[in-house]
């Protein structure tokens, strides 16, 4: 027999995959809540949203708010990290029924003595749970009901804003129903806003030629802090596999002095746990991460599960490989490309278990190091329920731990890791350079719900991609595409001091730089200093200063009738800090046009001025008008305006 509930509860959102998976948020974000509430028959239903934190006992309540045809939202800020649990409640609500039934019938002229003598049934149960004067209001109104002779009075108080209020406040819940639980985890604020920066510790020498060191990198620190990043992100610091070596250029013939890729991980010298000798000792590594941490910085690692051939798992644990009839294993290969000394891991081996552990084990060993940032290289390769298990372990001990997936592969694949557990994504932003593919990538992100599980991370460049729009680009195109990720999102990076100093020789035909750095040393004039620098250090102090850049979702794009100009306003979420960005995507000539202001959502009316602070250059426009004309340079392609109203 089926129960009695008459309140249905369907379309409950966001949630993913029918809980299957959880949303994200991070510290003091708002989650919105909406959901299809209905009930035959025209009763007042009333519905709330439950909440709590995984560590309380007790749920919060927020009550809904009926929006129109059936659709009901309501909304609660997380405040501390780990998981939440929520879920929607209805029920339909007799009291509040009842007063507006006797409110339509009074003002209808019609006699309510009997309704009022019903009402008291509903104010009895309320005088164990309301304070003392609300107790004092209630007793009042259970004696004036009953009276005739003071009906005017009685039908004001049922009628009245304070009984209704007192009914909001104390529900009674009869025949309520529930959706089923769903769960958001909180992160740090760290894993929605923060500005990655990237460079060799091989190659931090001041002195050419020189192998650098921990302590070279350490000399760099207040360089990087200067520039405004707060994250420092090293490629894989581990011992380089010498069977196999890559020589430069990714030539399969190493010479002696050839370096090799820091990615070929493990050599008689040690695996995933182990340090390069020539960088330095554990000790040293410990110390630049706390000297990082002194100047705001978090040290990011590279965690990359593959093996050269003389990786110390391949004789240790050989089950791991799959080997083929010849006693060989095959190298991995990403046609066209081809990875001559890395031994792909065999996920299926029935030594997983143990596998598994020493991956975890990996992880373990470097947050007791103090890392607490994880760049992940190929994820996509990696079983995908073997990331849920292993950030799920490691969440459970460590919560401030951030994962990066670095997976440049068919969008499904990305999103399936992200919903896995991966804190951050890298994008296809570094493909994306027109006027309509910035925006149509940016209402995906946003717009859909992608927005509530996959937190995108901008990069301009990587030592693996050298975009085509960047080879031999003119200063004005680096300044622009930096501008466009440190605004259209929160979470972005660079592949440094190659950004910065504008460094674009790439292979003919290819996104890939030439002499990469991915295969032997590169030498730098650290010191260096120009346009580009002063920008970025620029830019990025206004991201600090300004919340409505911390976030990614809050965007709206602005109608500017010129193909080459995107405009965008953005906000935080109590609308103080509002932004209106204008970027020239001509990094050749001057583009002008006008640009229209979202009235609305900056909560304008026609013909009401404002001031728009240009941030970059401190010059101050007055628009009176909802169309604004705009003129912008390739020696300075964008303007940053606060909006003043």
């Amino acid at each position: 027999m089926q129960n009695q509930k008459r309140v249905v509860i369907d379309y409950v959102s966001p949630q993913l995959n029918n809980r299957e998976f959880f949303i994200k948020r991070v510290i003091s974000e708002i989650v919105n809540i909406d959901a299809h509430i209905l009930v035959d028959g025209h009763d007042v239903i009333a519905a709330s949203i439950l909440y709590k934190h995984e560590n309380e006992r007790k749920w919060k309540d927020v009550r809904m708010q009926d929006l129109t045809n059936d659709e009901w939202q309501a909304a609660f800020t997380v405040k501390k990290q780990g998981f939440y649990t929520y879920k929607v409640e209805a029920w339909v609500d007799y009291a509040l029924n009842w007063q507006h039934g006797i409110s339509r019938k009074i003002e209808d002229s019609q006699n309510v003595s009997s309704e009022l003598l019903e009402g008291i049934e509903h104010l009895k149960p309320l005088l164990k749970k309301v304070n003392k004067s609300e107790k004092e209001y209630l007793t009042k109104c259970i004696r004036l009901f009953p009276e005739e002779s003071n009906y005017n009075a009685a039908i004001t108080e049922a009628t009245s804003k304070k009984l209704h209020h007192i009914f909001v406040k104390y529900p009674e819940k009869v025949l309520v129903n529930s959706s089923i639980d769903f769960k958001v985890y909180v992160d740090r604020l760290k894993a929605r806003f923060s500005t990655w920066y990237e460079f060799f510790p091989r190659s931090a020498s001041q002195k050419k030629g020189k192998h650098g060191t921990f302590k070279d990198c350490e000399k760099l620190l207040p360089r990087v802090a200067q520039m405004g990043f707060d994250t420092l992100y090293f490629p894989p610091i581990h011992p380089i596999g010498e069977v196999n070596r890559k020589g430069k250029n990714n030539t399969t013939t190493a010479l002696k002095e050839d370096v090799g890729s820091t990615w070929g991980i493990g050599s008689k010298q040690g695996g995933h746990k182990n340090i390069h000798p020539e960088l330095g000792m554990i000790k040293d590594f410990k110390a630049l991460v706390k000297r990082a941490k002194n100047l705001g910085i978090e040290v990011a690692m590279d965690y990359a599960l593959q093996a050269a051939p003389d990786h110390p798992w391949v004789k240790k644990h050989p089950q791991w490989f799959k080997w083929r009839p010849d006693g060989t294993v095959q190298y991995a290969e990403n046609p066209p490309k081809k990875y001559q000394d890395i031994l792909p891991i065999y996920w299926e081996s029935k030594d997983y278990k143990n596998l598994w552990q020493e991956c975890l084990d990996i992880l373990l060993f470097w947050i007791d190091c103090g890392i607490n940032i994880f760049r992940v290289d190929n994820p996509h390769t990696k079983p995908f329920y073997f990331w849920n298990w292993i950030i799920s372990e490691v969440k459970k001990k460590h919560p401030d731990v951030l994962f990066l997936a670095e997976a440049f592969t068919r969008p499904k694949v990305m999103q399936q890791l992200a919903k896995q557990g991966f804190t951050q994504s890298y994008t296809y932003f570094t493909w994306r350079n027109s006027k309509h593919e910035l925006i149509e990538y940016m209402e995906e992100l946003t717009k859909t719900a992608q927005r509530d599980y996959m937190r995108p991370n901008f990069w301009t460049n990587t030592p693996d991609i050298n975009p085509f729009h960047l080879q031999g680009a003119n200063e004005s195109k680096y300044i622009q595409r930096y501008a466009l990720a440190a605004t259209l999102c929160s979470n972005i990076g660079i592949y440094g001091p190659v950004f910065e100093q504008m460094i674009s020789d790439a292979l003919p035909e290819k996104e890939e730089y030439l002499n990469s750095e991915k295969f032997q040393i590169c030498d730098y004039d650290w010191s260096q200093e120009n346009k580009l620098t002063t920008i970025i250090k620029k830019v990025n102090e206004i991201r600090n200063e300004h919340e409505a850049l911390q976030q990614t979702n809050n965007i709206k794009f602005c109608n500017l009738e010129n193909d080459n100009l995107l405009a965008f306003y953005k906000w935080n979420d109590d609308r103080t800090n509002e932004l209106l960005i204008i970027i020239s995507l001509d990094s050749d000539n001057m583009q002008q046009g006008n640009v229209q202001l979202p009235l609305r959502d900056l909560s304008l009316m026609s013909g009401q001025h404002v001031q728009a602070e240009d941030l970059i250059t401190g010059s101050s426009y007055l628009w009176q008008n909802e169309w604004n004309f705009v003129e912008l340079h390739p020696t300075l392609p964008f303007h940053i305006f606060k909006i003043n109203k």
